[in-house]
């Protein structure tokens, strides 16, 4: 019970991120639309973004905290506290160095993304270049905001973490609304709006931090035993998470290739997605994986098995929903939230279709925040490399035969195909790293798993019955006020949530499905 509440709290969270996040999109989409100035803007922001994953959630964070847990469970106080200090201290010369050549070098690091801007000679090339140099640090800033987030998750503060991306979103509005008007390129405001985030995003760490009595202080301290088990643990998972941004890397080389606006079109899709991958994907992967690390650390292999079983059970029961609703209602969201002023019509059809795309792998891509740690909190660091290698070709492959396809094709939104392709190696990664903790007998099903499936399946089926029946052309939508449309949604949303509710209770679903393990 005590994980369901945790998930729960940050989900909450999280949600509440999310909807300022919509709401800083509409702001994007109002003030901005789609062109090339804010391909260039979306890029500029998602190299650093790619190297904070890269540096602090994707490898960083899934070596430390098991290891924190592991000090942390040995009462030692003075241990935990020097583990920290050095911690920070390494982590933070590391990246002070990564930032200072992204600064120098940005034009270099911007030609490995956007070949296509420097080889064709677009002036999306420059002005992104020039927004990465002050987009940059926030890789130093994001990365040790993840590392005291990491802290404070480990002993079970979640909240804070949880909410610190509101001061993103909340940052980027402002730079928007107050200060785009008054530069000369309107677009670099938002990246301004990105530096002061990142600085805000890091304070706000530090009083909870202090209640704990774990401030760090930072230490030089690369030859610590602590440090040097994280680092190596943090080389196959490095390596995991350059695979997973060796992705990323090529959908972006390919985009830049493609008609001006794919860009932005794969980001608006992309963060409709987040939206149900932030409140249960993330909620659930913070939660678990110090719960796993200390029944690891405990030897209570029972109580791992019942945690994953619990995690991957919830899953089901919203993603699967989650996706379809994505799915069925990719135009009526898209016409609600952004299409207003310079986000025009045209946008919404070429996003709607990367959404569509996308929303087909959401169960995958959930499904492989909640396995992973099935292995990271073992501190089995390789076996997740591996399989997300074989994803990884897996997706370069498919991207070129699915984008190349719908090129050949005359396809009018060849984007969705890197949509589809990254959907495509979700399962693939899923399903090996689902059959892998079943090899190893770390995962065994619990009972009662065809009866929840098989409700989740019909009140699926009945909620995407019930849409269909009532979202309506999408001309009533686009004559609809603000208003109107948005009333018209939540009414669609209420419904389906309604349906598949009674449907499922109908159909055997029990209290006792969504709590066992989650303690």
């Amino acid at each position: 019970m005590k994980l369901l509440k945790s998930t729960v709290s940050v989900g909450s969270a999280t949600v509440a991120s999310r909807i300022l996040g919509f709401v800083r999109d509409i702001v994007f989409a109002r003030y901005f639309g789609v062109s090339g100035a804010t391909d260039a803007f979306f890029l500029a922001f998602k190299i650093p973004n790619f190297m904070r994953r890269l540096f602090a959630e994707g490898s960083f964070s899934l070596a430390f905290v098991p290891v924190l847990s592991e000090v942390r469970e040995s009462g030692d106080r003075q241990a935990l506290k020097e583990l920290i200090d050095h911690v920070t201290g390494t982590l933070a010369g590391i990246l002070l160095i990564i930032t200072s050549i992204g600064i120098l070098a940005a034009p270099v690091v911007l030609a490995i993304f956007a070949p296509g801007w420097l080889i064709e000679g677009r002036p999306e090339f420059q002005l992104s270049t020039d927004m990465l140099r002050i987009t940059f640090p926030y890789v130093l800033l994001i990365s040790l905001t993840a590392l005291s987030g990491g802290i404070l998750n480990t002993f079970d503060r979640f909240l804070v973490p949880a909410l610190t991306p509101v001061l993103l979103n909340i940052s980027l509005i402002a730079a928007a609304v107050l200060l785009s008007g008054r530069m000369e390129v309107p677009v670099k405001a938002l990246a301004w709006g990105v530096l002061a985030a990142g600085m805000a995003q890091l304070l706000i760490q530090v009083p909870a931090l202090m209640r704990l009595g774990v401030m760090p202080r930072p230490r030089w301290g690369w030859r610590h035993s602590g440090v040097r088990k994280i680092l190596r643990l943090m080389i196959p998972t490095l390596i995991g998470s350059s695979v997973a941004q060796g992705n990323l890397l090529l959908d972006m080389i390919i985009a830049t290739f493609l008609i001006s606006g794919s860009v932005t079109w794969l980001y608006y899709s992309d963060r409709l997605l987040e939206f149900p991958l932030g409140i249960l994907g993330v909620a659930l992967s913070t939660v678990i994986l110090p719960n796993l690390s200390r029944k690891f650390a405990t030897l209570n292999p029972q109580g791992f098995s019942a945690t994953l079983d619990w995690a991957l059970r919830l899953a089901l029961i919203i993603t699967l929903p989650a996706a379809l609703g994505l799915a069925v209602l990719a135009k009526p969201i898209l016409i609600t939230l952004f299409q207003y002023q310079a986000f025009v019509l045209s946008d919404v059809e070429m996003s709607a279709l990367s959404l569509t795309a996308y929303a087909i792998g959401l169960p995958a891509f959930i499904a492989v925040k909640v396995l992973a740690p099935g292995y990271y909190a073992r501190q089995d660091t390789k076996t997740p490399v591996k399989i997300a290698i074989t994803a990884m070709v897996s997706n370069m492959a498919l991207n070129l035969l699915f984008v190349g396809t719908l090129v050949a094709m005359e396809f009018k939104g060849p984007h969705t195909g890197l949509a589809l392709a990254s959907s495509a190696s979700a399962y693939i990664n899923a399903i090996l790293l689902y059959r892998g903790l079943r090899r190893q007998g770390v995962y065994r099903p619990e009972p009662g798993w065809f009866r929840v499936a098989g409700a989740v399946i019909l009140g699926s089926l009945a909620m995407v019955a019930a849409l269909v029946w009532q979202h309506g052309e999408i001309d009533q939508w686009i004559g609809a006020s603000a208003t109107g449309r948005s009333l018209h949604l939540a009414t669609l949303i209420g419904i389906s949530m309604l349906v598949y509710g009674l449907v499922i209770i109908v159909g055997g679903l029990r209290k006792h499905h969504l709590i066992k393990g989650a303690s």
